[in-house]
């Protein structure tokens, strides 16, 4: 039966035509919607926090919340370590992905062997606790990567972009049946475990994304289908709010959120003032030294003055917290111990956050424990919020903790290396809600998963479409038609258009009875469906899209002009974008949007990549930056500049021993808050070649191309050298 809180899939009529999508004038206007509680008064400051070991009882002590909201413990060591991830199957069963290798010691030693696991925990009696664990797939290389979908979860291990499918068909919690779904491309070196993929979300447009990865992926009648998409350099973490927008976060970058304004589809697209002033400065409770970017990083009291270690990221998409944190982006940041509640504004179609509690220099939830490192948030089937905190001492992998590095020094004094093997997930609720009941979609009909698309929380819906289009039932299909017809909900409608869309039927008259849906995101999401038709060459589609350019909701009209740059008809789609061009979407959004258009229309397309080029920007960009001038990063740069330096220009085996062997110290009189460049001589020859070639041919360096076997000559002669250059010995050993 359909769970009792949701509508029943059989449609009933509009009462009444819902509200659009609020556009607000000013910014003001925008945060004033949804004003949250004042945050509690946090504790002093704690200048000189003890690294002991605290139960989960006393740790929870240390951590505090806004009034009306607390947390719950929902499985603690034994039952995990290391958690990193989580997620549910249809039935509400929690998988949990724990790195077991992960900094063992302050080296990272043995951390690539085979021993870590995905568990699988249940709640037997239904009181938010889980009571009972087995170890659903072991033997895993740090796994980072997890999705359940019908009885069936995708894992991926790290250094590898193999994806396979776990089944349990003996239903005793443990696998015993592994695919392979994806084979990705070889991985020939380990590399930073930082900076490899992570996220694996199904979107709203059917299509599984991950944080880092060139390509998006779509699951057709059993087989994984790839498609080049653009990249974000994102670390840890991948969520989407309503609509399917998505949100990074980047340590390397120290951005706690972008990528938001545009749609991966359609590519990257970043904007002035997404962020309010002042949203980069955290406000944490407890000394921060173990940072990896050093002392320029902390305030004077010795907290984080910036934040460095976002990630784990989640909209809030329940139904059981109050409706003010409905739709906020959550932040981890294990760092600086604390979790940031962002409120997400939309003025006339450009997205922009800001602090929930800004004007408090407060956040919404903070510990004063040295080991709280949450480092995944997510909406849970029971309308919860649930974190992930990791609850160990060094929470940055080995290359930032190398001999001669700030970092080291700072674990070493505190004795974080050996606070290992523990981990926590909460739960955070609220007074006077309950949380819900545990779902059976696995074992539920076609017909009654059809009903949870209009269900007020996210996962339900997210879930039920999923399954749905995995099952691929025509005996759906009249009734999905019907729903996104007349159905009552507008999120269940849209769900609807997206479901049909996800078992490749895409009906045309429905569409564009949905270009005149009373909710704007039923419009946007028709629009958006529409491309597929546009692709073939549907002319007479472009006219019945000519009243949306002048739609009163300014986030139609952009995706208008987004859409209209798949039409194979270029005249039309022209107009069409020139019709666009007086409504009120946020200018600087309106002409990105509309070049991004007119070059795809013009059959513009992006510069293919080198290989170095593609290391560069998933690697190098986090502290050189993209113009190669160093990343900015609170009071000085992160890294030394790369364009137009000698070491970019002059003789090549110099630059070649930085990245066998690593650099750090002063560089020409000037301390950078990186501290450290971290030894790469894990990686191939070609790898390295590849890269510093890049470097010594942009922004105008005219430097000699490095080849294979140059690295190797340098990689022979410098094996000797154990510990990290200093300009001083770097051309003296």
């Amino acid at each position: 039966m359909p769970h009792p809180t949701t509508p029943s899939f059989h449609p009933l009529p509009l009462e009444k035509p819902l509200s659009a999508i609020t556009r607000w004038s000013t910014l003001a206007a925008a945060f004033a919607m949804a004003t949250p509680s004042p945050a509690a008064e946090p504790p002093a400051i704690d200048p000189n926090p003890s690294s002991e070991y605290r139960s989960p009882e006393a740790e929870l002590k240390t951590i505090h919340l806004p009034p009306g909201y607390r947390l719950e413990l929902v499985a603690s060591e034994p039952m995990i370590q290391e958690p990193v991830t989580l997620a549910w199957d249809g039935n509400g069963r929690m998988f949990v992905a724990q790195m077991r290798t992960y900094m063992q010691d302050v080296d990272g030693t043995r951390e690539h062997e085979p021993t870590s696991c995905v568990s699988m925990l249940t709640d037997t009696n239904g009181d938010g606790k889980m009571d009972k664990s087995t170890v659903f797939a072991d033997k895993l290389v740090l796994p980072r990567l997890l999705l359940p979908l019908d009885g069936r979860v995708l894992i991926a291990e790290t250094s590898s972009e193999k994806i396979w499918s776990y089944r349990d068909t003996k239903r005793d919690g443990v696998a015993d049946e592994k695919t392979l779904l994806y084979e990705g491309q070889a991985i020939k070196a380990r590399g930073n475990l930082e900076h490899q993929d992570s996220g694996l979300i199904w979107n709203l447009d059917n299509w599984i994304y991950t944080s880092m990865s060139w390509q998006r992926l779509r699951l057709t009648r059993g087989s994984m289908q790839a498609e080049v998409s653009h990249k974000e350099f994102a670390q840890w973490g991948l969520t989407q709010d309503d609509v399917g927008r998505m949100y990074y976060s980047s340590a390397g970058m120290e951005q706690p959120a972008f990528g938001f304004q545009m749609m991966r589809a359609y590519g990257k697209l970043g904007l002035g003032g997404e962020l309010v002033p002042n949203f980069m400065e955290p406000w944490p409770i407890i000394a921060t030294p173990d940072v990896q970017g050093g002392p320029g990083k902390l305030r004077p009291d010795k907290t984080l003055n910036h934040f460095t270690g976002t990630c784990g990221q989640a909209v809030f998409r329940g139904d059981k917290l109050p409706k003010d944190i409905q739709g906020d982006l959550i932040i981890c940041e294990p760092v600086g111990r604390l979790i940031r509640r962002a409120k997400i504004g939309n003025v006339d179609g450009k997205i922009i956050l800001s602090n929930a509690y800004d004007s408090e220099k407060k956040e919404f939830i903070v510990s004063s424990d040295r080991n709280f490192r949450p480092v995944h948030a997510a909406t849970g089937p029971d309308g919860c919020l649930y974190i992930v905190d990791m609850y160990r001492g060094i929470i940055q992998e080995g290359n930032w903790v190398k001999k001669g590095s700030y970092l080291r020094d700072r674990v070493l004094e505190a004795g974080l290396e050996k606070n290992i093997g523990r981990g926590r997930i909460w739960r955070v609720v609220s007074d006077g809600l309950k949380p819900a009941a545990a779902p059976r979609m696995l074992d539920e009909t076609p017909m009654q998963l059809g009903a949870y698309l209009s269900h007020p929380n996210g996962w339900w819906r997210d879930t039920a479409q999923k399954l749905l289009v995995l099952k691929r039932d025509p005996s759906v299909i009249a009734p999905l038609k019907q729903l996104a017809s007349k159905g009552k909900e507008p999120l269940g409608r849209m769900h609807a258009l997206w479901t049909l869309e996800g078992m490749d039927v895409v009906d045309r008259e429905l569409l564009i009875e949905k270009f005149a849906d009373p909710d704007p995101r039923v419009r946007m999401a028709a629009v958006r469906i529409s491309e597929r038709l546009l692709r073939e060459g549907d002319d007479a589609l472009l006219a019945k899209l000519e009243p949306l350019a002048a739609d009163p909701d300014p986030n139609v009209v952009a995706q208008v002009v987004l859409s209209a740059g798949f039409s194979r008809s270029k005249v039309p789609a022209l107009a069409l974008l020139e019709k666009t061009q007086s409504s009120t979407v946020a200018p600087d959004l309106l002409a990105a949007y509309t070049k991004n258009s007119n070059d795809r229309l013009n059959g513009i397309k992006e510069a293919n990549l080198s290989k170095g080029a593609v290391i560069y920007q998933s690697l190098c960009i986090s502290c050189h930056a993209a113009d190669g001038k160093g990343l900015n990063a609170g009071s000085g740069k992160l890294a030394p500049p790369l364009a137009g330096t000698s070491i970019s220009n002059g003789d090549k085996t110099p630059m070649i021993k930085i990245v066998l062997r690593g650099l750090t110290g002063p560089i020409d009189g000037k301390t950078y808050l990186g501290q450290i460049m971290i030894p790469m001589a894990q990686e191939s020859d070609e790898w390295i070649a590849d890269v510093l070639t890049e470097v010594r041919k942009s922004w105008g360096n005219t430097g000699d191309a490095v080849t294979p076997a140059d690295v190797a000559k340098v990689r022979a002669a410098t094996g000797h050298v154990k510990e990290p250059y200093t300009m001083e010995t770097l051309f003296t050993k």
